[in-house]
This record gives C-alpha cells, structure tokens and sequence, in this order.
C-alpha cells in the first residue's frame, strides 16, 4: 500500500513528528511506501473560493498544492499528523484539506483509507472532540475508510510524548494496516 503522511506540524522535531515517524516505521516494516509530505514547508495557498476549478479541474493557483494532489490521487492511504491548535488541526494542514474542493470527486472515487495523528498538552477527555469531529466529517465527506486515530493526551513536549504510549500505538497502527 502506498500511503502519505501530510504533516501539519511547523515544528519539525516535534511531538507530532514523534507520532508521525512512529507510525512509518511501523507501516515500512510491513512493507508499505510511506511519503511525508510537509505542508509547513510548502507554499500553498488559501482556497479564493472562485470554483475556477469546476471542483473537479485545475486549480488556477500556481503554487504546490499540484504536489499535494498528485500524491493523494495516487496514493492507497492518507494521513493527516497535527498538533492540536485551539481545538482542530493546524492552519497550514487546514489550507491543504481545504484545497481539496479542486479534486473533491477524484478523491471520493479513490475510496483511500485514511488516519489521523494529533498531540495535545491537555489531558482532559473532551481534549480533542472538535479535532475528531472534524476529521470523521471529513471521513465521510470523502468517502475515506478510517483505520484509526491516535490522540496524544497530555503530550506538551517531545519528552512529554517520548515517555507516553503514544508513540507506541502510532508505531501499533502503521504496523496493523
């Protein structure tokens, strides 16, 4: 299975990163291709909303968003990795999903499976509803399989996420696929 990581994370060694690599290493050993795509590191510009695109065409921004779609349309699994920011997923991995109204249908025929991998500070058990709400719209919307979600509660630090499960049960989830 061929999958990609899109990493919403700026901070590159980051708890996030520590979920993200966690579950690669898993998901190689079982012999997959996992790809990191960095969104942070990209210049992807917010959707104008002008439908140029049909929701199925070209996107009339020249920017690396056409990186983004090439990956996802021809990939069997997405994964979004995403610090926790005030209830949902970072800005820059936002701009990306939003961004996907330009190939909506070509992703919903995709059928891929998807995950999500996210860290908070909080350790409260409504930490992250929003996030997970979210992302099983999104789940829905585009007709993505979920495999499952690993939220790292009380994850503040990378020390912090080093010394918890979670690193574990991302390695466990790209393992099991």
């Amino acid at each position: 299975m061929k999958i990609v990581i899109l990493m919403g994370s700026p901070n590159v060694n980051g708890s996030t990163s520590i979920l993200a690599d966690s579950f690669k290493r898993g998901a190689k050993e079982k012999g997959h291709s996992v790809e990191t795509i960095n969104a942070c590191t990209l210049n992807v510009n917010l959707c104008t909303g002008c439908i140029a695109c049909g929701y199925e065409g070209d996107c009339v921004q020249n920017d690396d968003n056409e990186r983004i779609r090439r990956a996802l349309l021809s990939c069997d699994m997405a994964v979004f990795a995403t610090p926790l920011y005030y209830y949902g997923m970072s800005a820059q991995l936002k701009t990306v999903v939003d961004r996907f109204c330009a190939y909506n249908s070509s992703l919903n025929r995709r059928h891929l499976k998807s995950a999500l991998l996210s860290v908070a500070w909080n350790a409260d058990d409504w930490t992250f509803d929003a996030l997970t709400a979210h992302y099983k719209t999104l789940v829905r919307y585009i007709n993505f399989e979920d495999m499952g979600m690993v939220l790292g509660l009380g994850c503040g630090t990378p020390s912090m996420t080093s010394r918890s499960r979670y690193p574990n049960d991302a390695y466990k989830l790209g393992r099991n696929l």
